[in-house]
């Protein structure tokens, strides 16, 4: 896999200079500018000295200047290439909101920034190492990690930054291959410094107004790629658990559940099961149902957070441990409705993690709206292929399914952590999550309160994820 994600909507050839003399000069030329006079280090970094400015750090060096020396320049902030500032002397109570501490903040983000910088350059490079590696007690032993009363130095800081950075793994790097990386991806990374910045969350309009905004048009660029009409539908970026919010939202929706609300978990539970359930942790009736694959123990798990005992939920055969046979799962749904039980939810699987394999979605699609249940289609690692105008067909029979997940910091390479769930009804996210929290979803808002998104998802309040996507989707 290409260290820069799936995509291929622009020339499938390129135009970039491959000059190897041109990258260099162009990493300085950006370096310079982006880190206001640090691009002179990062072109040593570039010509050979990395190893010097990584593994040589040491107090007395770099910053062993006399405390309390300013710059000679007017401006503010200062544009100086660095303050002499001696951080072995200084704390964070010595930058912003400090009084005064503008010049101490900016110089001390610097050298942060010249750390990372250096972090990146020797990720991309082949001849290093993808880690550092150390057993557990070693890293424990050889190093204080220990929490204490008083506060370190700046200076501390800093070689804290650098010890965590020598040990940590070089995702990027182009030897590195696991748990679905696909490298480091520089407009991704730059994002994701941004929304850093920007520290806010994401369950109102009124706190992350362009953020809430972006989320909207892409999650609908998204629905239009699965084949959704028009986009329609509904969608949130959010990590994990997305079992359990798709049982939320079938077990919601009056279609599948036999034109009535049979288990509707948000008001409900599962008391007015007509099959015979008796204990609402353990309802025995309702039936799920996945291929043989290695996302089925997720399916477990999620069936128990959702009120459903993890045994209600069903595996079926593969072809080769790989694909779930239509005719077989038929077969399975005939032979529960003979014995009382509701299969009420299917996840098939676009691209399994070991094999990257993909069920066959139009017969499952088939079955699903012939004895009407929920389809889900897990393409975490595979709705990347969504991108492709090669590959794309082998999510035929996606635009049919009720919910899909799609994981654009896996195939795609956007930084974690960037995952979306999609439903094609609109509107039935909101009708089963939501709890008209007063203190945050106040009616008399002086804009449209559907871009409020906080009610319609499970935990309410959400880091910015989509900022990553938005801003890779626009550069490539």
């Amino acid at each position: 896999m290409a260290s820069h994600g799936f995509w291929s909507f622009g020339s499938e050839n390129g135009s970039g200079n491959n000059d190897s003399t041109s990258a260099p000069r162009a990493w300085c030329q950006v370096a310079h500018k982006f880190t206001g006079g640090l691009g002179s280090k990062l072109c040593a970094l570039l010509q050979g000295d990395a190893e010097k400015q990584m593994d040589t750090v040491d107090k007395k060096d770099s910053l062993s200047l006399e405390p309390g020396m300013a710059c000679t320049c007017n401006k503010k902030p200062c544009s100086c290439q660095k303050a002499n500032l001696n951080f072995s002397a200084l704390y964070s109570t010595d930058l912003l909101p400090a009084c005064n501490s503008e010049l101490t903040t900016l110089t001390f983000l610097q050298e942060v920034m010249d750390i990372l910088l250096q972090y990146i350059v020797k990720t991309f490079d082949r001849s290093t190492k993808v880690i550092d590696f150390h057993y557990p007690n070693e890293l424990l032993q050889d190093h204080n990690w220990e929490l204490s009363d008083q506060p370190q130095t700046l200076e501390d800081i800093l070689l804290n930054c650098r010890k965590t950075l020598k040990y940590a793994i070089k995702t990027g790097h182009p030897r590195y291959f696991n748990q679905l990386s696909t490298g480091l991806d520089m407009v991704g990374l730059a994002a994701d410094w941004l929304t850093s910045t920007a520290n806010t969350n994401m369950f109102t309009y009124e706190i992350a107004p362009v953020f809430v905004l972006l989320e909207y048009v892409t999650l609908k660029k998204m629905r239009e790629m699965i084949g959704w009409p028009g986009g329609c539908g509904d969608g949130i970026f959010s990590p994990g658990t997305w079992h359990f919010k798709v049982s939320l939202c079938f077990r919601q929706d009056p279609i599948i559940m036999c034109s009535t609300y049979k288990f509707p978990s948000k008001s409900q539970g599962t008391q007015k099961c007509h099959h015979h359930c008796t204990d609402v942790i353990h309802c025995q009736s309702l039936k799920g149902c996945a291929g043989e694959s290695v996302q089925w123990f997720n399916v477990k798990k999620k069936l128990i957070l959702s009120t459903v005992n993890r045994e209600s939920a069903l595996s079926y055969k593969c072809v080769n441990e790989i694909l779930m046979i239509a005719n077989h799962f038929k077969r399975g749904i005939l032979n529960l409705n003979a014995k009382g039980f509701v299969p009420f939810f299917v996840s098939a699987t676009a691209g399994t993690t070991v094999y990257g394999a993909f069920d066959p979605l139009i017969a499952i699609a088939d079955i699903c709206n012939k004895y009407r249940i929920w389809m889900h289609v897990d393409a975490a690692w595979g709705g990347g292929l969504l991108m492709s105008r090669k590959h794309r067909w082998k999510l035929n029979g996606t635009e049919r399914a009720n919910s899909v997940t799609w994981n654009p910091h896996k195939m795609m390479g956007v930084p974690l952590q960037c995952s979306a769930l999609l439903v094609r009804e609109e509107g039935l996210m909101q009708k089963c999550n939501q709890m008209h929290a007063c203190y945050l979803f106040q009616q008399d808002k002086h804009y449209d309160m559907s871009y409020d998104t906080g009610d319609k998802a499970l935990q309410c309040g959400r880091h910015v994820d989509i900022f990553k996507l938005w801003l890779m989707w626009r550069a490539k």
